[in-house]
């Protein structure tokens, strides 16, 4: 009982010191050195080009000018300082399934490892466990490879090559961010899912309950928190990524935004206005997608972390 309550007791005991005045000051002092830079840049991208150049933002208080021209330029302009519009869908037609092709198979295998009684289930899941410590750098080369080359064996084609060409090579970048995020997703999944109450599992397998059942009308329900929470995880990990998007995305039909805002830096990195409204296209989403899933991120992360 004592182990129970203890952490009750402190958690009330930070909450009150937390709910001082003197912490509601630190956490404003923080928010506005953290937000002052970006307000400025957020500024800065609706302000004329030559004002940028020559004057800080803070300017713009006692100078009001505004203007859309910089976000026209980076949406619809040529060459690598626009088409960020382009950009814009290919980044949304990469990232959805590569949030929900990892985060279904993960699921699955989280509900088996965690609930399935097989020989050589914690061995399994030891292994997917180690997977987290590969790199992906060094899986990128053999990945490739597996694209353009296939698999052969002793002389026997086990896979043929894929030879994707335009927008066919989406599939290839779908297909790594599934296999980089596999690891992570099954381990946060099964944590979550081994903390469920074994009574409701037990009572639904007497009731009869199939396997396919019990996951998609008990246990899908109960891990919403942990699905969100890692659904923002892979979102942002997918959305913000140039690694893989540079080795298998890459040609103006499949590039992201991540690969366009590169190119602009490199070759306008002196036209400020472009890269600060830019910068703006590319969060959009990722703010809008946290500030949707929000409620369940805290019972997401706390998954699995308290027993009892």
């Amino acid at each position: 009982m004592s182990n129970r309550v203890e952490p009750v007791v402190l958690a009330k005991r930070a909450r009150k010191r937390f709910s001082r005045p003197w912490a509601s000051l630190t956490a404003i002092v923080i928010a506005l050195l953290w937000t002052t830079p970006t307000f400025g840049l957020l500024l800065s991208s609706f302000r004329p080009e030559e004002e940028i150049k020559t004057t800080g933002w803070w300017t713009f208080f006692s100078q009001p000018n505004f203007t859309i021209e910089n976000y026209n330029e980076v949406l619809y302009g040529s060459g690598s300082s626009g088409r960020l519009a382009e950009a814009f869908i290919n980044s949304l037609v990469i990232t959805i399934p590569s949030v929900l092709f990892p985060i279904a198979f993960a699921a699955l295998a989280a509900y088996a490892l965690s609930w399935v009684e097989f020989k050589g289930r914690d061995w399994l899941f030891v292994g997917i466990f180690a997977l987290q410590v590969v790199p992906l750098q060094m899986a990128l080369v053999p990945l490739l490879s597996f694209f353009s080359q296939g698999v052969d064996v002793g002389g026997f084609t086990l896979m043929p090559a894929w030879d994707l060409e335009g927008e066919w090579k989406f599939v290839q970048v779908w297909f790594a961010h599934t296999a980089f995020g596999l690891p992570l997703s099954v381990f946060l999944l099964h944590n979550f899912m081994s903390e469920l109450p074994g009574s409701v599992i037990e009572s639904a397998r007497v009731d009869g309950a199939s396997h396919g059942a019990i996951f998609r009308k008990i246990v899908l329900p109960l891990i919403t928190p942990a699905l969100a929470s890692l659904a923002i995880f892979q979102f942002l990990w997918v959305w913000n990524d140039l690694l893989v998007a540079l080795v298998f995305a890459s040609g103006s039909e499949t590039s992201p935004l991540t690969a366009r805002l590169a190119d602009m830096a490199g070759s306008r990195g002196g036209e400020w206005q472009r890269l600060t409204a830019g910068a703006f296209v590319s969060i959009i989403i990722p703010v809008a997608v946290f500030l949707t899933l929000q409620r369940y991120f805290v019972r997401g992360l706390l998954a699995g972390g308290v027993k009892g």
